[in-house]
């Protein structure tokens, strides 16, 4: 089997529609460095996510739905920067802003194999019952590569700009997967969480990948499509 080969991703690697960077974002490798320890995961599972006026269809799924807050101002920026929010109140969720800077995207980081630092991703997940779940799902996800909102909520994965005593890199294949899977986002609410928003993408076959689950609603309205 072929190593991985790796190279650092550039904004212009992320200016494209979320909905598009997405799939080159699987095998990449996101590696962050938080209080002196260092983890490092391979992207098994992303989804995408557009803001308001962003792309030729409306995204009723998306923080940026209704246009620009103080939760997700992080989207309407440069690409590259990472949106960091949090989820049921508990869990920090990291995503790769993608898309031209004043137009809203992100790419949610759902799920990946840590690949350095897995002492450090155990500790901060405690409850991992084997290694492929240290990062499955995007809560588990944020809580082994360590990043926190609101404190690293817009940190730098393209210059490694340091952020409240933490770093983060993000590299890209040198040679994109030619296997990608695709279908309705997790969980996502009504007909945004249903095949007609495709717009999570994983490897085919990979352990890590989490599983799938209708958000409210989502279930009858594909049903009745």
């Amino acid at each position: 089997m072929a190593r991985d080969v790796w190279r650092a991703a550039t904004r212009a690697d992320l200016r494209g529609l979320p909905a598009d960077v997405a799939p080159r974002l699987l095998g990449a490798r996101l590696t962050t460095v938080v209080e002196g320890e260092t983890v490092a995961v391979r992207l098994t599972e992303v989804e995408a996510y557009h803001g308001r006026g962003t792309g030729p269809v409306p995204d009723p799924g998306s923080h940026a739905r209704m246009g620009r807050t103080a939760r997700n101002a992080t989207m309407w920026g440069e690409p590259g920067h990472l949106y960091v929010y949090l989820s049921h109140g508990i869990h920090s969720c990291v995503n790769v802003v993608c898309g031209p800077e004043g137009v809203a995207g992100g790419v949610l980081l759902r799920a990946g194999q840590v690949i350095e630092g897995a002492d450090a991703a155990t500790r901060r997940r405690p409850a991992a019952r084997t290694p492929r779940d240290l990062a499955r799902g995007p809560g588990r996800f944020g809580d082994a590569v360590g990043l926190r909102h609101p404190l690293h909520d817009g940190i730098d994965a393209i210059t490694g700009a340091p952020l409240h005593g933490a770093t983060a890199r993000l590299e890209l294949l040198t040679d994109p997967l030619a296997e990608v899977a695709s279908g309705p986002r997790v969980g996502v609410a009504g007909v945004a969480g249903t095949a007609v928003f495709p717009w999570r993408y994983w490897i085919p076959g990979d352990i890590t990948v989490s599983s799938f689950r209708w958000g409210r609603g989502a279930r009858e309205v594909s049903e009745a499509t």
